[in-house]
This record gives C-alpha cells, structure tokens and sequence, in this order.
C-alpha cells in the first residue's frame, strides 16, 4: 500500500510539473448537473461530509470499466469547510484534472490531453453520493432520491429516479472512507471500483 505523505508529496510535485509546462486548460463549470436522464444533482457544501472533523484528506485508486474499456486514475480528495478538491492522475503520473468546490463556484483544470468535452465534475458529483450523508444529498437531487437498500455487502445504496434505479453504490464496510466501494452507473454502463490508499 501507498503511503498517504507519498502520495500527497508525488501529488503536489506532478501538478507543479504540469502548470509549468502549461499543459492544462482552465474551465468555470457549472455546479449543478444531470446525474441521470431524469434526474438533477447540485453540489452540496463541504460541511455536510466534514461533521466532527476539521478536514478530511483521502488517496483513492479508481479502476472504471465501460464496455470493453478499462481505466485506472489515482485521486486525491481533499475537504475542508471552505472548500472540495478532487484531483486526478493518470496511472503513469501524468496530472490529468484538478477540480475545486467552495460551496458555490466551480472551478476545473484539466489536461488537454482530456479535450473539451471530458467533465470530471460529473466524478465529483458521484463522490458527493458516495460520501456525504444520505439525507444531505436528497436535498440536493431533483427528481430522484438515493436510499439504503437491503443488500449482501455491508452496506447498499442506489439512486432512483422515475425510470427506477440508476446508480448503485455498494461498500465493503459502514465507514465509507474506509471502504472498498463499487459503482454502477446502470444508463452509462459505467463500473467503478474505489479502494482507498493509506
């Protein structure tokens, strides 16, 4: 396992690189997107996850499958009560995205090796249903409710819109930021599979 300074120190020192090189294009996005055909979700503010703490850091090695396509991208999440960060890196270093949150703007740089139509906030959003509270994102979705559903693992969450379930969240454990987690993103045929890194 990687070490958590390791990861944070390899990092900060790639995204230096990269903004050195000019190698990355600067986006305003908008906070609030369709997460389903049906449904809408907006961003939720920092301190509806932190409660108790002051602030969370958390490295994540994130393996997507869609169809016969297989990707690997190492994340950085990082909360504070001002603000989210959620930074991406592809698995040979190269710093693909860096996206913060202050409750009320977007801001997103990404590399142009993604080209303008990649949306990395779209990811944000998923770690938001991931992480945050339930009833804390049921405010923020329109037209959909994610519940607690009776599963095998420990625990199971789906997103349900009028067409029915749409994303399915399973974890290995009650604590989900120490949880093996998977992702079903059933109308985008999108599996993701998130393992923390300590």
């Amino acid at each position: 396992m990687l070490k958590r300074s390791h990861v944070i120190k390899v990092l900060s020192a790639l995204l230096l690189l990269c903004a050195l090189a000019s190698c990355s294009q600067q986006f305003a996005r908008k906070s609030c997107m369709a997460i389903t055909s049906q449904a809408q979700y907006c961003l939720a503010p920092t301190i509806n996850a932190l409660k108790a703490q002051s602030e969370i850091t958390q490295s994540q090695m994130i393996s997507m499958s869609h169809g016969q396509d297989n990707h690997e991208i190492l994340t950085q999440l990082e909360l504070t009560p001002q603000r989210m960060t959620l930074v991406g890196l592809a698995p040979l270093g190269q710093a693909l995205f860096t996206l913060v949150y202050d409750g009320h703007t977007l801001q997103s740089e990404q590399s142009s090796l993604l080209g303008d139509t990649f949306n990395a906030e779209y990811l944000m959003a998923i770690m938001q249903l991931i992480y945050w509270p339930t009833e804390q994102v049921n405010q923020q979705l329109t037209a959909a409710q994610l519940l607690a559903t009776p599963c095998e693992n420990t625990l199971c969450k789906q997103l349900v819109d009028a067409d029915g379930e749409q994303i399915r969240i399973n974890y290995s454990e009650l604590n989900p930021w120490q949880a093996n987690i998977s992702v079903t993103i059933k109308s985008a045929d999108i599996l993701l599979h998130i393992t923390p890194l300590e």
